[in-house]
Order: structure tokens, then C-alpha cells, then sequence
């Protein structure tokens, strides 16, 4: 009774060229997002040179032109509301 029992593994097919390239390109997809994960959570920090040189450089500048282009940007869309009509 125990001969007739067969202990060994089942045969398993070989993995063809195209089970490989899923196998490992789901692979190569999973490390990519995690990646791009640990992008969003974990930012690179600046240097605190580079902002303060930005800041003084951008200072002026920015205080004057966010009020000419916020005037720019509401006076376009009228003018093209009544070219519409």
C-alpha cells in the first residue's frame, strides 16, 4: 500500500517569454509607484540659500505684478463676452 503512493512534486511547466516579461514588468510597476508614492509624502527639502535668493530677487517684482495681471485677466473675459453677443 505505501508503493502505490506517489510523494514526488507535480510537474510544473516551464514560464514562457511572455509570463517572464508580465512576471517582471509587474514587478518594475510596483517599484515605480511606490516611488512615485514616496515622492508625494516625502519632498526634497530646498536649500536655504537658493530661498532666500529667490525671495529677494522675486520681492518687488511680485507685490507688483499680481495686482497689474489680476486687473488684465477680469477685463479680458468681458470684452470677449460682448464680442460674443
Amino acid at each position: 500500500m505505501a508503493a502505490d503512493l506517489d510523494f514526488s512534486p507535480p510537474e510544473i511547466p516551464e514560464p514562457t517569454f511572455m509570463e517572464n516579461i508580465l512576471h517582471y514588468g509587474l514587478f518594475f510597476g510596483a517599484i515605480f509607484q511606490l516611488i512615485c508614492i514616496l515622492a508625494i509624502i516625502l519632498p526634497i527639502p530646498k536649500t536655504h540659500k537658493t530661498d532666500t535668493e529667490n525671495f529677494e530677487a522675486k520681492s518687488s517684482e511680485v507685490i507688483k505684478k499680481p495686482k497689474a495681471i489680476a486687473t488684465s485677466v477680469s477685463k479680458k473675459p468681458k470684452k470677449e463676452t460682448k464680442k460674443k453677443r
